[in-house]
């Protein structure tokens, strides 16, 4: 399981618990986050997904937001080491463009950039705000996210922006028919930041399923954990 920009495999955890009974998980810290703060590896997603296949055994890969990135390129660059892809909340484009109407506004990338410089812990406190906009309680949802962001320490500045950088320029959707593993695209209705017509896209263009849930915004595993479970584990899930 792999995290989104700023935050931790931590935040993970109520989807682990929900699929305790069911597999083993490793929860990933990416460089510059949590617990692998101090790693020297950038924040590249073939360099990440080197890095967690040196430590891990071929797997189902999920990844969340920025983490589906990660994920993805793992399935494409290394398919003995990725079993199934599960992409949650998580596009190959995220920036809108002419041939792509279901990106966020450039603007909005560059002025997270901007304001990084100027103040980076408020500016990961309003992306956190955006990210449980949609969602069936966007206050509790945000004071949860942003209590649990800095549970294993502030994220390091260096790998924010380049976390952006890579929101902005990467562009996964010529390489999607590549896939050769099967793949699920978990979807938010409320999301606010991936909008679901991206991932039904992208399941499309990867002969892969598509699943929206219903209620749910950017981040379902919080407050949404069982239903999120209960899409990874039915009978034509990432286990069939």
């Amino acid at each position: 399981m792999i995290h989104g920009w700023a935050m931790h495999g931590g935040i993970l955890h109520p989807l682990a618990e929900a699929l305790d009974a069911h597999c083993d998980m490793y929860l990933v810290d990416l460089p510059g986050h949590g617990r692998s703060r101090d790693s020297g590896i950038p924040l590249d997603p073939r360099a990440c997904a080197d890095a967690i296949i040196a430590a891990t055994p071929p797997a189902i890969w999920l990844g969340w937001s920025l983490g589906g990135l990660v994920a993805t390129v793992a399935a494409l660059e290394a398919p003995t080491a990725v079993t199934r892809l599960v992409a949650v909340s998580s596009t190959p484009r995220f920036v809108r463009g002419d041939d792509w109407p279901h990106g966020n506004d450039p603007a909005m990338v560059r002025k997270l950039a901007a304001d990084l410089e100027a103040d980076y812990k408020a500016t990961v406190d309003r992306f956190i705000a955006l990210e449980a906009m949609g969602s069936q309680d966007p206050r509790a949802e945000t004071r949860r996210l942003m209590a649990e962001a800095y549970e294993r320490g502030e994220p390091d500045p260096r790998v924010l922006m380049e976390g952006l950088r890579l929101l902005e320029d990467t562009d996964l959707r010529p390489r999607l028919g590549e896939l050769s593993m099967p793949s699920l695209w978990i979807a938010g209705r409320r999301d606010r930041i991936v909008h679901p017509a991206a991932m039904r896209w992208a399941a499309e263009a990867a002969g892969g399923r598509f699943i929206e849930l219903a209620h749910a915004g950017h981040a379902p595993f919080i407050g949404h954990a069982a239903e999120l479970a209960a899409a990874l584990t039915q009978p034509t899930g990432p286990h069939a």
